[in-house]
């Protein structure tokens, strides 16, 4: 946790403070043409804004933006029911419901059974872990990509087998088959798609042929926990909106990313019955609270808050991305809430640094010694990011 450190400084420390911090800024300002009147992006971040009493998060991948008003309506009504335990079956059908209106397929009808519910996705993927992984069985992923459900497998006495990401960040599909098809192994094998903590997109093409070749030995999980963020790529499509051949694939979804719902923790998976069923068993009684639960519903219902996170997101990406190239930076092509950033030095570094300026940020990535995931916060926060940024100084160039 970050510690905060208040001092008392007189006016003629504060004034020295401020100077130095303002002549380390200039210093990365580009030079402004005769006439030209406009502030730089460089000059707006690096003016330095009163002091901030709490820590600005931008680790946890959240939405910036909050719940939709109707979900917290739906929040605020529950309150009345507190005392009665939450029917499940009520959301498993509204789930099964609005997926068979929203999907792309033909005749393509969800039923209720297909649907595991849990306290976030999180939960879904410990579920996971229980119903098909042991002493004897395996669980191939990638690295780096969320490991929650390695934790889960590990517990369960299962082997994991870390694939590398491809040069490009993305799945070594070829790598998890080869691992899949050894003689006698069986287990599950998780795909992140958006991947976390890359941002990076493995195409649906090539996800559809490893499909096809890999071992019935195995299901495999779908993690779709940034689906949202996805759209806009036609390389990407959702298992769930055009579901796979392939009866062993298990799509696992949050309302913690697009919907604003973190705190509500509110995740659900979509299988073949027999898979569903087990998944289930493995659930506790209750895991979704009734706030819970009627948020999700009505965030599932209000389409225009959806789409406004949806290009709120897209427009903050972009002017990450502007910040980035006019540092001289780089960062991974993002299909999420987050980017990939190439600090260009230890990151480690860096993320001390902005330890000491009270921001929190995501746990560093053992095997990108000088990539940050950053979350995308409000437009304030990130503003606040690059002033702090800036207080760095000179950095190495790009390569």
């Amino acid at each position: 946790m970050l510690s905060t450190i208040y001092m008392t400084v007189n006016r003629r420390n504060l004034l020295k403070q401020l100077g130095a911090g303002i002549a380390a800024t200039s210093l990365l300002a580009p030079p402004r043409a005769s006439g030209d009147t406009t502030e730089s992006p460089l000059e707006l971040d690096s003016k330095v804004p009163p002091q901030r009493a709490e820590p600005i998060h931008l680790d946890r991948n959240e939405n910036a933006y909050g719940p939709s008003q109707k979900a917290l309506a739906a929040i605020r009504e529950t309150v009345k029911g507190t005392n009665r335990y939450p029917d499940p079956n009520i959301f498993l059908k509204t789930l099964a419901d609005y997926h068979s209106k929203a999907t792309s397929g033909v005749n393509r009808i969800f039923e209720p059974e297909q649907f595991v519910v849990g306290c976030g996705s999180s939960d879904v993927l410990r579920m996971g872990a229980a119903a098909f992984l042991g002493h004897d069985a395996s669980l191939i992923m990638a690295v780096p990509t969320c490991d929650v459900i390695a934790k889960y497998g590990r517990s369960k006495g299962a082997s994991v087998t870390e694939v590398p990401l491809r040069n490009n960040h993305t799945h070594d599909l070829q790598g998890m088959l080869k691992h899949s098809n050894k003689s006698g192994a069986s287990g599950l094998i998780y795909v992140c798609n958006p991947n976390s903590p890359t941002g990076t997109l493995t195409t649906r093409a090539d996800l559809d042929e490893f499909l096809v070749k890999v071992s019935p030995k195995f299901q495999v999980v779908i993690d779709e926990a940034y689906h949202h963020y996805a759209g806009g790529s036609g390389a990407y499509t959702s298992f769930i909106d055009r579901p796979s051949d392939n009866p062993r694939v298990i799509v696992t979804r949050t309302f913690s990313t697009g919907f604003g719902l973190a705190g509500a923790r509110v995740g659900y998976a979509v299988a073949a019955p027999s898979d569903a069923e087990k998944m289930a068993r493995e659930g506790l009684p209750f895991a979704l609270s009734r706030a819970g639960m009627f948020a999700a519903s009505a965030a599932l219902a209000d389409r225009e808050h959806i789409e406004s996170c949806i290009d709120r997101n897209s427009n903050d990406r972009q002017e990450f991305m502007n910040q980035v190239n006019a540092r001289m930076l780089r960062a991974l092509d993002s299909h999420t809430n987050f980017v990939c950033l190439n600090v260009m030095r230890p990151a480690v570094e860096i993320a001390e640094h902005y330890n000491k300026n009270n921001f929190v940020l995501a746990p560093l990535i053992p095997s990108m010694p000088t990539y940050l995931r950053i979350s995308l916060g409000t437009p304030e926060e990130m503003r606040e990011f690059w002033r702090v940024w800036d207080l760095l100084g000179s950095h190495p160039m790009s390569m």
